[in-house]
């Protein structure tokens, strides 16, 4: 406010609408300029912490010869405890496969053919449903084509 009381008082007596207009108009852009700037470094400055922050991300621990030795034998107990657990779970929930049945039980081999033996699960067919086959249109034609 300062820099236009002083424009004011410079032009006392003359014509000074434009000029005062203009001082104004002069002091907006630059405050403008100046708050544009200022957001300007600010988004420069969190972006730049942004790829700092993600460069750490990236950097990690050093691996020298010590700390490998370490990490390995940590993985390989690790590793050890996991197979043992693994193995316990096989044997308590070991399920038969089809081939191990049929090594164990040798009386399954011939379950099949007895089954299929026994006039218990025969078939009846209804014969009196094919009697009136001759309402089908079957051609010679058709019939080469179903021996194919």
């Amino acid at each position: 406010m300062y820099t236009y009381v002083l424009q004011i008082e410079e032009n006392l007596g003359m014509v000074m609408v434009f000029t005062i207009y203009t001082a104004v108009q002069e002091k907006l852009t630059d405050l403008v300029a100046d708050r544009q700037k200022r957001k300007r470094e600010e988004e420069e400055r969190k972006i730049q912490e942004q790829e700092a922050e993600e460069q750490r991300k990236f950097e990690g621990t050093k691996v020298t010869v010590e700390t490998f030795l370490a990490w390995k034998t940590k993985f390989d107990a690790e590793m050890m405890e996991m197979k043992k657990i693994q193995a316990q779970q096989n044997i308590v929930s070991k399920k038969l496969t089809g081939k191990e049945m049929f090594l164990q039980d040798n009386s399954m081999i011939d379950s099949d053919v007895k089954f299929l033996e026994s006039e218990d699960n025969s078939v009846e067919v209804d014969e009196s449903l094919f009697q009136d086959m001759d309402d089908f249109d079957i051609d010679d034609d058709n019939l080469e084509d179903v021996g194919d």
